[in-house]
């Protein structure tokens, strides 16, 4: 397994005071045939001269003005060279054996694509998850309608994969994971190494998950596109439209709640045209009245 070449794609954006604890839990990985692309997505802050003090020529510097999450790992898989490719957020961190016993797991059961379990952490304290969030193995594209149930810094897949179901969609403001995880699980089965081997933080408010408005739309959005991908077959098609409908029947609630009828009009008469099987023109997902 010493032979697999990993290539860490690490983007990340203002987040001086806390990428270098990801960094150490890279360094300190029991598996060392790897690269680490940091890509800074325009910050402006220290984060440069925090990265520079390590001194390790496997970590390579990459500097672009702002895109975004999805954008800044489009740069860093497109600039690797690795065999296998692994998500890493700046905020988040490994257990030192994270690479390696994942290598090893999906070298034994001969998957493509697989996550770790992982440990949460809110405001500073850790958390249990709730059980909705449980992660799944093997083949679940219905159970992947209804939420996100891949974490990207605990995700490793290989080349062939990203080259299949890539890239991210850079007009995706938030939800970017959902999406591309949705083509994922459509075509391969997605291994789970059972132990906890990332570390996640949340719970501050310069994550896109707290400052990016209507997440729902960019759901709906993803659901949108793989439906007009013509990649399903009747019975995914028809799941895919109910998680789409539902979606939509939360959204359109919450728009009426707070007097935007026009709004919810909107999105259910856009609802209707995918269900119908008409092409809703890029972008109008987004055009909220």
């Amino acid at each position: 397994m010493e032979k697999k070449f990993v290539s860490i794609i690490l983007p990340t954006y203002n987040r001086a005071k806390f990428i270098g604890t990801a960094l150490d839990s890279v360094r300190a990985q029991t598996y060392t045939n790897w690269e680490c692309l940091i890509i800074d997505d325009g910050s402006t802050d220290n984060t440069a001269a925090v990265v520079a003090a390590y001194d390790d020529p496997r970590f390579v510097m990459l500097h672009q003005e702002n895109q975004g999450v999805s954008g800044a790992r489009n740069t860093g898989i497109s600039a690797s060279r690795g065999d296998v490719i692994a998500l890493l957020d700046s905020d988040d961190e490994w257990m030192p054996t994270k690479l390696a016993i994942q290598l090893a797991y999906m070298e034994k059961h001969g998957y493509a694509i697989c996550q770790t379990e992982e440990i949460w952490y809110r405001g500073g304290k850790r958390v249990n998850q709730p059980k909705k969030y449980a992660k799944p193995e093997g083949w679940f594209f219905e159970a992947a309608l209804e939420m996100c149930l891949i974490s990207p810094s605990c995700t490793m897949f290989t080349r062939s994969v990203w080259e299949y179901i890539g890239p991210f969609d850079t007009g995706m403001l938030s939800c970017e994971d959902y999406d591309m995880w949705l083509r994922a699980c459509l075509q391969y089965p997605v291994g789970l190494v059972r132990e906890p081997l990332t570390i996640k933080y949340g719970g501050r408010q310069d994550q896109l998950s707290i400052c990016i408005p209507c997440a729902d739309l960019y759901r709906i959005q993803a659901l949108v596109k793989i439906l007009e991908s013509r990649k399903l077959d009747a019975e995914q098609q028809r799941m895919a439209v109910a998680a789409l409908e539902r979606k939509v029947y939360i959204y359109t609630q919450g728009c009426e709640k707070r007097g935007k009828d026009d709004e919810a009009h909107r999105v259910w008469n856009l609802f209707c045209k995918v269900r119908d099987g008409k092409k809703v023109p890029e972008g109008a997902v987004y055009e909220q009245s």
